[in-house]
């Protein structure tokens, strides 16, 4: 989810005021995936990913391009990377049916993509979920938990989105109704001049998340808020699918609280990792450590694999 919001104390964020952030260099193809619902728009590294295959998979009104710092280190550690635009943002198309954005199509749509870089000749993909990305991720992996690799749930939750977002979302409903996607931009960009951080990003950034913004789905917008806002703890599901799971947040996420998120890693018996100087999107917030920790996390899973395998051998 990309909504306006900073950390409590005021701390800096690791990231010069002139980044780019979702503009950031990279490689990737533009290339398209068959949804349940119609075409899905990627970024593509393409490449043989000696290492494995990566499903980065954007929140609520984000995009592939929330992991765009990702995307050339990831491809030159040896892996290659698929982000995605999920049905209804930016450039993937969505249906005007509000009811065609439950998480279980959306996930069953990431299953799809899952197979179809199968055929290709990928492995089963770690998949990583952002915000209300890991609702889905999750869905995906308790549609067919063989097409995963792991799971990564950064900035995510065990159970439906509340607190102050919540509020927000509740009070931009009525201007979605009343002038679509056009009039809630503009609300939230005025919201936006009243807090120092967002006065911050430059002008090519703004203008690009404002593009993205308007190019939304309005069915999916309310689908998508209906669903995040919904959405049953899932946890015990998720741990009998024996997926390795990573939850990962930033220090001063102001979504799912850390305290919710560390829960649910105890909970799933999950790797958990907190990324300092980041509040709800650590992979542009603080790219360099959010790289390191999915970096070591594939490699334990892999690791815990081979080991796996020689066990087997030896019996």
């Amino acid at each position: 989810m990309v909504m306006p919001g900073g950390p409590d104390d005021g701390a800096p964020l690791p990231i010069a005021p002139d980044d780019l952030r979702q503009l950031a260099d990279h490689d990737a193809r533009h290339r398209t995936f068959d949804g349940g619902a119609g075409p899905l728009t990627a970024l593509d590294t393409g490449g043989d990913g000696e290492r494995g295959t990566v499903l980065l998979v954007a929140g609520f009104t984000g995009s592939k391009e929330d992991f765009a710092p990702l995307l050339r280190p990831l491809c030159t550690a040896g892996y290659r990377v698929v982000a995605l635009d999920q049905r209804g943002q930016f450039e993937s198309p969505g249906p005007d049916d509000p009811a065609r954005y439950s998480v279980e199509e959306l996930g069953g749509d990431l299953v799809a993509v899952a197979r179809q870089l199968r055929a290709e000749g990928a492995g089963a993909p770690h998949l990583v979920g952002h915000s209300f990305g890991g609702l889905v991720g999750r869905a995906a992996v308790l549609a067919d938990p063989a097409a995963f690799t792991s799971l990564t749930l950064l900035g995510s939750g065990p159970s439906r989105l509340v607190g102050d977002r919540v509020e927000l979302l509740e009070h931009l409903t009525p201007l979605l109704d009343a002038g679509g996607v056009p009039l809630v931009h503009e609300t939230l960009e005025q919201l936006a001049m009243t807090d120092p951080t967002a006065q911050q990003v430059p002008e090519p950034t703004r203008a690009f998340l404002s593009k993205r913004f308007l190019a939304n789905s309005a069915a999916g917008l309310r689908g998508m808020a209906d669903a995040m806002t919904r959405e049953p703890d899932r946890v015990a599901e998720l741990v009998a699918t024996g997926v390795p799971v990573l939850v990962a947040h930033g220090a001063a996420d102001d979504a799912w609280t850390p305290a919710a998120q560390e829960d649910m890693a105890r909970r799933l018996g999950a790797r958990h990792e907190v990324i300092p100087g980041a509040i709800h999107s650590p992979a542009i917030e603080n790219p360099p450590r959010t790289l390191a920790v999915l970096l070591d996390f594939w490699a334990a899973v892999a690791t815990a694999g081979r080991s796996a395998e020689d066990a087997g051998a030896l019996r």
